[in-house]
């Protein structure tokens, strides 16, 4: 049989092994690299001061990543608790991003101005002290950490190199803007920019009829 010769045959197994791999991975990957709802910003997105750049380092440096997603699929149960799903679009700027399934906690992606300054910096000092039956722990020292010169610039630097279009100018005075601030700081900053990106509004006023104000005017 065909594929006993293959099973007993481990160089063989090994190669269609990786062929099998490589040729899923493509299938995945490929179309999502044409498509231009995964690689195009969704309309609103803004960009990240740096801040909540540096923010981002801290919540992927804690390993926030392991017990929360920020990815709400489209599940009626999850839209209904979260808030609307989440769209590729969203994540385009985001190195790595931070979708997965993982969930020993809530999921994150539209938790920015759900809770104030003071609850997160509370929580994050001591789950306990807000959540009493949270397992999460936690991280005190966050309050006592500053970020070292060319820490932020140099980050924001290397996102732009693959792809993240941040203005000179903002990498530049980076450093300067989190010089004062704690990575417990930067942390709730980060928090609270993951919200729903609201697309421009165009002006929906129209314009007045010339000689409309003036006939306004004179009306009695």
């Amino acid at each position: 049989m065909k594929h006993e010769l293959i099973e007993k045959n481990i160089g063989l197994l090994a190669v269609l092994t990786a062929v099998a791999i490589s040729f899923g991975g493509l299938v995945e990957i490929v179309p999502l690299m044409n498509d231009k709802n995964a690689t195009t910003p969704t309309p609103g997105l803004p960009m990240r001061t740096p801040l909540e750049v540096a923010g981002r380092d801290v919540y992927i440096h804690e390993g926030c990543y392991n017990c929360h997603s920020q990815m709400i699929r489209t599940l009626a149960e999850e839209v209904l608790r979260y808030g609307p799903a989440s769209q590729a679009g969203e994540s385009v700027y985001d190195h790595p991003f931070q979708w997965g399934s993982k969930r020993t906690g809530p999921d994150l992606a539209r938790i920015g101005g759900r809770y104030s300054d003071e609850w997160l910096r509370l929580h994050f000092i001591n789950p306990r002290d807000v959540v009493p039956e949270s397992n999460m722990p936690g991280y005190p020292w966050l309050e006592k950490e500053h970020f070292d010169p060319g820490e932020v610039s140099g980050e924001m630097r290397a996102l732009k190199r693959v792809g993240v279009p941040f203005d000179d100018a903002v990498i530049a005075k980076a450093d300067a803007d989190v010089a004062d601030k704690t990575k417990m700081d930067a942390l709730i900053a980060f928090l609270q920019s993951l919200k729903l990106p609201h697309p421009p509004q165009a002006d929906a006023t129209p314009a007045a009829a010339p000689g409309a104000a003036a006939k306004t005017e004179s009306t009695p």
